[in-house]
C-alpha cells in the first residue's frame, strides 16, 4: 500500500489550489509580474481564521516563483539574534521567509524587522555595555509572507510594511467537496461525489477540517471492509465522530443546550457559561464562538451571549416568545 503523507497532498501551484477564487486571481497576477521584472515579490499578509490554507499559499508563492521557502512562527523567534540568524544564513535572493502567527512577534524582534522588510539591511549589535557597537548587514532580497488569525494584534507600522494585504474567506461546501474529493484520488479511495459533498457539508467552512474528516470517514470505510465510500457511508461515519449534519460538534451542542436549558437561552456572561460549562474561556471564545455565530446560533450582546431562535431550531426546540427581542444585540 501506497502511504501518502499530508506534504504529497498540498497543492504546489495556484492552479491546484481549490477556493479563494478571488485571492488566488490577484496573486496570479503579482506573481506573474514579479517574475516578469525579476524582482522578488512584495511581503504578503494573509489573514483569516485557522485552517482556510495560509501556510498552503505561502508554499505555493514560493513553488510559482521557483524559490525556496523558510519556515518559522512568531514564538520562535523570541530576541533579534534569533531574526538575525534566519534572515543572514538561511535566505537567498528572491526566497520566500514564512512567519505563522507573525502577530506573536516580540517587539524588539518586530523593530529588526523593519529595516528588513523596507530596506534589506538587519543591524546587529556586537558586545556589551560602553563598548558595544552596532553594524549593518545587507540582506538579500526576499518575500516575507506572515500569517495570523488575529490581525487586530498586528502593529500599525508592521502591517504598513506589507504591500499585499489579503484576507482568506471560509470555505463554500462545494469548493469544500471539491478539496475532498482532490485528496480521495491523491489517497486511492474511491470516494462517490455525494459522500464528497457530504463531508464539505460538515466541515465548518474550513478546508483543514474537511481533509481531516476525509482520513476519519477513510477508516471507518476501511474497518467495515468497504472498498469505497458512498452517501450512506460518510453519513454513518460523521454521525459516529459526533459531527451533525450542521456541523456541530458534541461541545457545540453542550454550549448550546447549556445556554438554552441553564440561563433560558441568555444573556449570560461569558464568564459565568464557562464556568457552567467546567470550560476555559477563551477556548470557548476562539475556538467554538466563531463558528456558532457565524452559523447564526449564538449572538454576542452587550449583556452577554444569546442563543438564537435558529439555535432553538437545531436543537429540536421551541424557541420562547421573547427570543427575538435580542435577534439585533450587538
Amino acid at each position: 500500500m501506497t502511504v501518502v503523507d499530508d506534504a504529497a497532498l498540498r497543492p504546489t501551484a495556484l492552479s491546484e489550489y481549490v477556493g479563494q477564487r478571488a485571492l488566488k486571481d490577484k496573486l496570479a497576477v503579482y506573481l506573474e509580474a514579479a517574475k516578469g521584472r525579476r524582482e522578488a515579490l512584495d511581503h504578503v499578509l494573509l489573514y483569516g481564521p485557522p485552517g482556510l490554507g495560509k501556510t498552503t499559499l505561502a508554499h505555493i508563492i514560493a513553488a510559482e516563483l521557483g524559490v525556496a521557502i523558510r519556515i518559522t512562527s512568531g514564538p520562535a523567534i523570541e530576541k533579534p539574534g534569533d531574526l538575525a540568524a534566519i534572515l543572514t544564513n538561511a535566505l537567498e535572493d528572491g526566497d520566500v521567509l514564512f512567519i505563522d502567527e507573525i502577530h506573536r512577534l516580540g517587539r524588539v524582534a518586530e523593530e529588526h524587522l523593519y529595516p528588513a522588510m523596507e530596506d534589506y539591511k538587519i543591524d546587529i549589535v556586537l558586545g556589551q555595555g560602553p563598548a558595544a557597537r552596532t553594524i549593518r548587514l545587507d540582506l538579500p532580497r526576499f518575500t516575507l509572507v506572515g500569517a495570523t488569525t488575529r490581525p487586530g494584534l498586528i502593529t500599525g507600522p508592521l502591517r504598513s510594511r506589507f504591500g499585499i494585504i489579503e484576507h482568506l474567506e471560509y470555505y463554500r461546501d462545494e469548493e469544500l467537496a471539491e478539496g475532498v474529493a482532490r485528496d480521495a484520488r491523491l489517497l486511492g479511495v474511491p470516494l462517490e461525489a455525494a459522500a464528497a459533498l457530504e463531508i464539505g457539508r460538515r466541515a465548518r467552512g474550513t478546508m483543514r477540517i474537511a481533509k481531516r474528516l476525509l482520513r476519519r470517514v477513510r477508516d471507518f470505510a476501511a474497518v467495515a471492509g468497504e472498498g469505497h465510500i458512498d452517501l450512506q457511508r460518510a453519513r454513518s461515519a460523521l454521525d459516529e465522530l459526533g459531527i451533525d449534519p450542521g456541523g456541530l460538534e458534541r461541545r457545540d451542542r453542550v454550549i448550546l443546550r447549556t445556554l438554552v436549558e441553564t440561563f433560558a437561552g441568555g444573556p449570560v456572561g461569558l464568564d459565568t457559561l464557562a464556568t457552567a460549562l467546567g470550560e476555559d474561556r477563551a477556548t470557548l471564545e476562539e475556538v467554538h464562538e466563531p463558528f456558532l455565530i457565524q452559523r447564526g446560533l449564538l449572538q454576542r450582546t452587550a449583556r452577554g451571549r444569546v442563543a438564537t431562535d435558529r439555535a432553538y431550531a437545531h436543537l429540536g426546540l421551541r424557541a420562547p416568545s421573547d427570543a427575538g427581542l435580542f435577534e439585533s444585540g450587538g
